[in-house]
């Protein structure tokens, strides 16, 4: 069958993926901060004979490994960033291996290695079976903080795929069909003038006041865009004591869409609101353009045939040990009772079977950087249960179970369903062509355009 010597390879192999994904458990990096990550994804990929270069599209820890020639190329995208404050040993007891410390809590260890075993899988099938075509992996940092793929699009890095495959841990076997939205985010800071809160107030100009006002005007907004629209925000820096005029301030926003120029449109009009404050307050206000991305575009051509490739390989076995482990973290966790209600725990505590291939339509929370790879070329998303079917997104049950046999089961299992999707690419050109025609269709003739200007340096390491 297409994909066996792929599939062969990957289980052939699988301590040598297992040993990186545990060594990028035992040492999380946040958003570029990846530089063990992206050092041992290079060591690995030499191995098995790829071209490798790290620091590629000029970011510091973004790493390419490159195999074959001649086209289709099919591009991996492999993710190595862990996030902040999620550091948590492999128990079903929330307990931090460091308090405070990162931890792979959206089990990005696993994805890295899901992807470079594909990649893997794929060039000794191509080898075996002499098909012509070009296998490209990505090690791209920063998704957590959405910019790191958008970074490596504004230079160029994903041009010339014919089509692109990414693959993300979850709580179910599925082929993501529903939507992200996209994103802009900013940090507005406003700068006054301190004075005695007490005794002379008149001569000072808040910066917190500018701030607040923003909030309120923001607020307000919500009533006039369209509905798709979230707008979110923090308050970064607010003052240090009551009777001190706060002479610095900044809220920190997100504004999600469904599309980019929803997005642009409601971001535009924020920028006017805090303007607005500022010259209400007599303050300075200066914008921190931290980044964007786009909102999902799925490839449903390529969607059938991913699905088609989980169903086929079938699921993993679980172990008494695991679906032990797996159980004791259901009952801890806050959805609990709801999918106990729902019936969703009746086969088990990890997810047993592929679930249906359905088109989701409805309006999406979060938001991803592979949305913006989606607006290049066609894309697909496969998805593998990892941790336990309760398991809530980011958090510690996530990070306990990335560590261990469930989600290195579920690490591999993933990476045989990309090799195989990608090689069905490989040996049918139709199938490329016809997934290249629907995305043709869905961006009606617009180019890609980077939601990040040029301007905006790309962040490095902070070591």
């Amino acid at each position: 069958m297409t994909g066996s010597v792929a599939i062969a390879k990957i289980r052939e192999e699988k301590d040598k993926f297992i040993k990186l994904a545990s060594q990028m458990w035992e040492c999380p990096e946040t958003a570029y901060n990846e530089v063990n990550a992206c050092k041992w994804t290079a060591e690995l990929l030499k191995e098995f004979g790829f071209e490798v270069k790290t620091g590629y599209a000029n970011l510091p820890t973004c790493v390419w490994g490159k195999w074959g020639s001649g086209r289709p190329v099919i591009g991996l995208l492999g993710e190595l960033d862990a996030l902040p404050g999620l550091s948590q040993k492999v128990c079903t007891e929330k307990e931090a291996v460091k308090e405070g410390a990162p931890g792979q809590g959206c089990g990005h260890n696993l994805l890295d290695v899901a992807c470079l075993s594909a990649a893997v899988g794929i060039k000794a099938e191509l080898e075996a079976r002499k098909l012509p075509g070009t296998v490209i992996f990505f090690g791209c940092p920063a998704e957590e903080v959405l910019t790191g793929k958008v970074f490596m699009a504004r230079e160029g890095a994903f041009d010339g795929l014919d089509a692109a495959i990414a693959w993300h841990g979850g709580s179910g076997n599925d082929v993501s069909t529903g939507n992200s939205n996209g994103l802009n985010s900013a940090i507005f800071h406003f700068k006054g003038v301190t004075a005695h809160a007490g005794g002379d107030p008149f001569n000072g100009r808040s910066a917190l006041d500018a701030a607040e006002l923003m909030s309120v005007g923001a607020n307000y907004l919500r009533e006039h865009v369209t509905s798709d629209i979230r707008i979110h925000y923090v308050y970064k820096e607010a003052g240090t004591a009551p009777n001190i005029v706060p002479d610095k301030a900044s809220v920190w926003y997100y504004v999600r869409g469904a599309s980019r120029k929803n997005i642009e449109e409601t971001y535009a009009r924020l920028v006017k609101v805090a303007e607005g404050a500022a010259h209400m307050t007599e303050t300075e206000m200066e914008i921190e353009f931290l980044g964007g991305c786009y909102n999902s575009l799925h490839n449903l051509t390529l969607a059938k045939v991913a699905h088609d490739c989980l169903e086929e390989i079938g699921v993993p076995e679980y172990t008494e040990e695991e679906l032990a482990f797996a159980d004791a973290l259901n009952k801890k966790s806050p959805r609990y009772e709801g999918l106990k209600l729902a019936g969703a725990l009746d086969a088990g505590p990890i997810a047993s079977k592929v679930e249906p291939f359905v088109v989701n339509t409805g309006v999406g929370g979060g938001s991803t950087d592979v949305s913006d790879v989606q607006h290049i070329c066609p894309t697909v998303e496969i998805n593998t249960a990892c941790w336990n079917l309760a398991a809530p997104g980011h958090s510690w049950q996530i990070t306990a179970c990335s560590g261990m046999s469930i989600g290195f089961k579920g690490m591999l299992y993933g990476g045989e369903a990309c090799a195989m999707t990608a090689l069905r690419m490989f040996e049918d050109p139709e199938l490329l062509a016809k997934a290249k025609a629907e995305f043709d269709e869905a961006m009606k003739g617009q180019p890609y355009k980077c939601p990040i200007p040029k301007e905006i340096p790309i962040p490095q390491p902070k070591l």
